[in-house]
């Protein structure tokens, strides 16, 4: 292997190890306040908002709110999400739902 490639692809695993790796030991001996930590709790649901929005209101580059397959098997999705808390019946209930919206 050549010389310059190695060393290309040892600068991008420090590159991509030292974000992750130093936080984790600073943080790791102090004490977070509370509120911080509240705020945290949240980052979750932010992200996976943040990914399924687009997908649901914008499924071919376009908002669409009528005839949006996606979004009409997503009510159905959340509601069991919600009520069971279970991801198996989430994801089965989704797949459920978009088989029927595309195929009858």
């Amino acid at each position: 292997m050549d010389r310059q490639i190695l060393l290309v692809i040892l600068g991008m695993a420090l590159v991509t190890y030292l974000p992750r790796m130093l936080p984790l030991v600073i943080l790791s001996r102090t004490q977070l306040p509370n509120i911080f930590l509240r705020w945290l709790s949240y980052i979750p649901a932010a992200v996976l908002a943040a990914l399924l929005a687009p997908a649901l209101f914008l499924p071919e580059g376009r908002f669409a709110l009528v005839g949006n397959p996606y979004l009409l098997a997503a009510i159905p999705t959340s509601l069991i999400a919600i009520r069971t808390r279970s991801i198996a019946l989430t994801i089965l209930c989704g797949m459920a739902a978009m088989v029927l919206l595309n195929y009858i």
